[in-house]
């Protein structure tokens, strides 16, 4: 017997069922990001490993450890998109978007690839959407982006999430910052993990989201980075602040929180779900004004954020939220005899043209058969059509809850149909 392929591990296939709800998520997430003023991008899923290395950072855990790279026929160095910021960034920088409008607000919605180890809420394909404001510097932007993500969650129905915030400075104010944290924790060096202790010259701010408890007791004892901000951004900051407490959404204030991408700079923001778990972050997102330059364009600040699609739904599903959707058709057309089933397709593809969602049966079955059929795929009427009632130009319309039936001219079916059912579907000619 020849081995069964399976999908790959950390990947999972999305059933027929399951997509309604995809539909459905995806549906609601451009409707409000559109509401916003941000129009939707769609980048290749795979980039030139070079965008990565740079925008994101060399001595980031995705560049270092989890990034799907090889080389392509030509020998150029090719990576699956692990996320969608550097990619939009490289499109805003190629098409010159810099030079059409002073601020420009992108969403992305689709797949991304990291080569980690598959657990609860980790996968090495996932789907993620996120949004860039690009060209704005104010603090209004940082809050209209968390405000966004906030809007967001509530219109799906999460409404008891917690909003985590920090600001890691500028360039400047981080490196002193960086100085004291590594003086700091050099002293206890020795209580660090592994990772840690390299992390320690490479990268220090990366500490701070340690999981570890021996390097979560390590960095208590450092101060907060508020203590070491520049006074440029100690003001955007608590802008960003007031403007959240303007408009009543509650936060947390999360000094230990950097996120694990180098182009981060002032705000950082996690939306915290507890029920995931391990996993808990729904959203993360910051500012990066410098990673429009790193990747090539101009001085041009930006601000987004990015959300784990399969986490939102799992935390829809833990809540209640998800909504019942069905994908079974409206109607079931069912010829009596295989002489009627030209008839039975002429008349599917016209309720189809009409907007309806129809079924087709099997002519070569029995009635007995086809109305099993029908039953099984959910659909709300059947339309019978028998040899007799069709040389009489008639047809029987079974209503599929109760069982009752009528047979009608079939000139008059759509009629019938539509006083019963409306179109799902869109009309076409």
């Amino acid at each position: 017997m020849i081995n069964l392929i399976t999908a790959p591990r950390g990947t999972y296939d999305i059933m027929p069922d399951r997509a309604l709800v995809w539909q459905w998520m995806e549906s609601t997430i451009r409707q409000v990001l559109l509401s916003y003023g941000y129009g939707e991008i769609r980048t290749p899923i795979f980039e030139h490993t070079e965008l990565f290395q740079r925008g994101i950072g060399e001595t980031t855990d995705i560049v270092e450890k989890e990034m799907y790279t090889f080389a392509d026929q030509g020998k150029r160095s090719i990576t699956l998109r692990p996320e969608g910021t550097a990619p939009v960034v490289r499109a805003y920088i190629e098409h010159k978007l810099y030079g059409v409008a002073p601020v420009t607000k992108l969403f992305y919605l689709g797949p991304m690839f990291r080569q980690e180890r598959p657990q609860a809420g980790r996968f090495r394909q996932f789907h993620q959407f996120g949004v860039e404001m690009i060209g704005a510097e104010s603090p209004v932007a940082d809050a209209e982006v968390i405000l966004l993500a906030h809007d967001l969650y509530h219109q799906l129905g999460l409404t008891d999430l917690e909003i985590h915030l920090n600001s890691v400075g500028c360039a400047q104010c981080r490196q002193a910052y960086k100085t004291a944290l590594t003086s700091t924790l050099e002293a206890v060096a020795d209580e660090l993990c592994t990772t840690c202790r390299l992390r320690l010259d490479r990268n220090p701010l990366r500490l701070l989201d340690c999981k570890s408890p021996s390097c979560q007791a390590a960095v208590s004892k450092v101060p907060p980075i508020q203590d070491y901000l520049c006074p440029d951004c100690d003001h955007h900051f608590k802008g960003v602040l007031a403007l959240l407490d303007q408009v009543k959404v509650k936060y947390k204030l999360s000094p230990k929180l950097v996120r694990g991408l180098d182009y981060y700079s002032r705000t950082v923001f996690e939306i915290i779900n507890h029920d995931l778990g391990a996993q808990n972050a729904l959203c993360g997102g910051g500012r990066y004004d410098g990673l429009v330059e790193a990747c090539g364009g101009p001085a041009v600040p930006g601000v987004g954020f990015a959300s784990g699609i399969e986490r939102l739904l799992t935390t829809l599903e833990q809540k209640g939220k998800l909504p019942e959707l069905s994908g079974a058709p409206q109607l079931f057309v069912l010829p009596l005899g295989e002489q009627l089933t030209a008839v039975a397709f002429e008349l599917a593809t016209s309720l189809r043209r009409q907007g309806f969602f129809v079924e087709l049966g099997n002519g070569t079955k029995s009635l007995k058969a086809q109305l099993k059929s029908a039953h099984k795929s959910g659909a709300a009427l059947t339309v019978i059509i028998g040899e007799d009632e069709w040389q009489a130009q008639q047809v029987t319309v079974k209503i599929m809850g109760d069982g009752s039936q009528k047979r009608i001219a079939a000139a008059e079916l759509q009629k019938e149909i539509a006083s019963l059912i409306s179109p799902l579907g869109k009309k076409y000619q």
